[in-house]
């Protein structure tokens, strides 16, 4: 079988490490730079080119950057438009990559989250801080990932202080409680195909309130509750993402969904866990190919 994974970059862990498991099961895996891509737009024979050749792959797996989601995520939907299987879906992908869209969703599914709340307008600063219980508060980016572009404001005053400052940039915010008893932890689970395959606790370093291993945390191997299983299967399924990172808080009125990634590193997870999550990922990709083509057979 061929596989393509699109990266922007081989070298990172995650990417040597689909690599690897792709060809231990003896499959040929090729890297691809989703941003030198050229798509053609037609309805006979849609293709994706990359300097000049036609990429053809019995299946890919998206690892789409917050930086080229727009592009990416193109390529994503032009292998799909050519009967390409894909580990995650474009849709999908823009679902969890949209923030204000996946916590809309959620919420709208029932999952427990944070409270939070969303405004445009200076006007409604006040409102939203005391709709999420005031300070301490989290202020966040829409467009951060990795921990980037998310205040802990411990003050009122601070909270809007930082939320005029972004709104004066036009960056688009979310206010969210700060869920204080999670003590600067949080859980990934890894969901592939409907199950959690893996599972991790995240703590901050000291100081520090984000627990993102990028910013000094540490992670270990973690027990999930069944209803944080749940969570976790059902937060993926509402997305639509077969493969998908969910980030849980464990608050006093039980589990909370912090976010879902569509592109969760195997970094952490791994060697937390001494689980062969790529060897999982490739697996599953195998499945989809059989599924497809029985259901073309039939």
């Amino acid at each position: 079988m061929k596989i393509g994974i699109l990266t922007h970059d081989p070298s990172k862990y995650t990417i040597r490490r689909l690599v690897e498991a792709g060809e231990s099961r003896g499959h040929e895996v090729a890297c691809v730079d989703y941003s030198r891509c050229f798509m053609t737009i037609t309805s006979r024979e849609p293709q994706v080119l990359l300097e000049g050749e036609p990429l053809r792959f019995d299946a890919i797996i998206p690892r789409v950057g917050a930086a080229q989601n727009f592009y990416g995520t193109a390529v994503v939907r032009q292998f799909e438009m050519a009967g390409v299987i894909s580990a995650n879906g474009s849709l999908a992908i823009a679902r969890a990559r949209d923030k204000l869209r996946a916590l809309q969703m959620l919420a709208g599914a029932g999952v427990p989250l944070p409270v939070t709340g969303f405004t445009r307008t200076s006007e409604d600063i006040g409102a939203a801080i005391r709709f999420v219980g005031g300070a301490p508060l989290i202020v966040k980016l829409l467009e951060g990932s990795q921990g980037v572009g998310v205040v802990l404001a411990e003050t009122d005053k601070a909270a809007e202080s930082v939320i005029a400052a972004f709104r004066q940039l036009e960056a688009n915010i979310l206010v969210q409680e700060f869920i204080e008893e999670a003590q600067g932890a949080d859980l990934r689970a890894f969901v592939i195909d409907g199950k959690v395959v893996a599972a991790m606790i995240r703590q901050a370093a000291p100081g520090e309130f984000r627990s993102n291993l990028h910013r000094g945390g540490s992670a270990e191997k973690v027990k999930l509750s069944p209803e944080e299983r749940s969570i976790a299967v059902r937060s993926a399924k509402v997305l639509g993402l077969r493969v998908a990172g969910v980030d849980i808080l464990r608050s006093n009125h039980g589990p909370l969904v912090m976010e879902v990634n569509a592109s969760p590193g195997l970094e952490g997870i791994e060697k937390a866990t001494e689980k062969d999550v790529a060897g999982k990922i490739v697996e599953f990709v195998e499945e989809l190919v059989r599924r497809g083509k029985s259901r073309a057979e039939g």
